[in-house]
């Protein structure tokens, strides 16, 4: 189970604080994406090789970013070839619109051909004022072509972003954004509530009065007309912020939510790795791209880490399971949680117990309490044993 960070980006958007760098089309940059990729080769290696980095979770390969549909479809190919295969279980790649509309069809076929099998399109809107905003380079206009694009060269498993929770974003706008995205037929939707990354412009705006956040109640309401709506059209909320056709959920996500060791390559990388047979070391790469050191070798980021207590592998295991539909064994939780607690929130309807077709007995937060689930989650955790 392995993701690869991609850190370019053509233009910075609004909200987003992830760790990219602005990246043009001209030559030099080229070549910066070119030492880039030597820096992945190089942590492959380093990390005892390829196969070792395969051998935890299941079989699948994510790149994202930052923007990888801007790297050169040659440089992809050489991370698949370092990685020493093509035909994972899942090998998806976030790409954006304007990317896709602009590299043309043998770019799609490109990324056919070096193994992906599922793509991930950083939509986020289907408001043209909404995306002018947000600073995103392509318009609605844009999104519906490199979707059609993208089923034309064949791809059958396509999942779109998209973002709620902006004070400017009236009922009446959201639900056009949704029933488009819905007509498009995606057979996965990934829906984030806007927040405010401290590293973000959008933060700088806060502070400065040029922008108000939403309301609890306005993120709530545009939360809930989402659920509504996807669920009219068959898809199922397996995940706080996820939603997919039957038979579609993100198999390299749904590992990550059960806590399953990953390989993390790139700047800003984080993996999750196993020591004495459990997933309890995390590691995270800093945050600096690849180049020319001064003794003339390749000079790229570096990794750091932490062993994680016994716990905060609890408190991760509980957190994460219970952002999804499946939630976690009712004994599990009442082995880190006081059954106090857990009775207490059975009765508020915060937390729900059923079992599953193999007889186990589970614990979930309902659907409809998915958007106050932090709360439910924190006011667990003061019930720890």
């Amino acid at each position: 189970m392995i993701y690869i960070h991609v850190p370019f980006c053509r233009s910075f958007c609004t909200y987003c604080g992830f760790y990219s760098e602005l990246c043009s089309r001209d030559a030099s940059q080229q070549v910066q994406m070119s030492f880039y990729v030597d820096g992945i080769i190089d942590e492959i290696k380093s990390r005892g090789g390829a196969e070792k980095l395969r051998r935890e979770g299941p079989d699948t390969l994510y790149i994202g970013g930052g923007t990888p549909s801007i790297l050169p479809s040659e440089e992809l190919e050489r991370v698949v070839k370092a990685l020493g295969k093509s035909d994972y279980k899942e090998f998806t790649i976030e790409v954006n619109p304007d990317d896709i509309n602009g590299n043309g069809r043998e770019y799609l076929q490109r990324l056919r051909d070096a193994g992906v099998t599922r793509i991930s399109m950083g939509i986020q809107s289907f408001d043209d004022g909404i995306l002018r905003w947000m600073n995103r380079r392509h318009d609605v206009a844009g999104a519906r072509l490199a979707f059609r694009l993208l089923r034309e060269a064949g791809f059958g498993n396509i999942s779109i972003d998209l973002i709620f929770g902006l004070s400017q974003l009236e009922l009446p706008r959201w639900e056009k954004s949704i029933r488009e995205a819905i007509a498009l037929n995606p057979e996965h939707i990934s829906a984030y509530q806007l927040s405010i990354d401290e590293d973000s412009s959008l933060a700088l705006m806060v502070s400065d009065g040029r922008y108000t956040e939403a309301s609890d109640e306005q993120c709530r309401e545009q939360y809930e007309l989402l659920c509504e709506l996807l669920a009219e059209a068959g898809y199922e909320h397996y995940e706080i912020s996820n939603w997919a056709k039957p038979g579609f959920r993100a198999i390299h996500n749904s590992a990550y939510w059960k806590r399953v060791p990953y390989c993390g390559l790139g700047p800003g990388a984080h993996s999750l790795i196993c020591k004495d047979g459990r997933a309890g070391v995390r590691q995270w790469n800093t945050r600096e791209c690849a180049g020319i050191g001064a003794d003339g070798g390749l000079k790229r980021w570096q990794s750091e880490g932490e062993e994680l207590s016994p716990m905060e592998i609890a408190e991760e295991r509980v957190m994460l399971a219970l952002r999804t539909s499946d939630g976690l064994e009712e004994s599990e939780l009442r082995a880190i949680c006081s059954d106090a607690k857990v009775d207490a929130l059975m009765d508020e309807k915060a937390l729900q117990s059923y079992r599953k077709t193999d007889g186990s007995k589970m614990v979930r937060i309902p659907e409809k309490r998915f958007f106050v689930s932090d709360d439910i989650i924190s006011d667990l955790f003061n019930g720890m044993v």
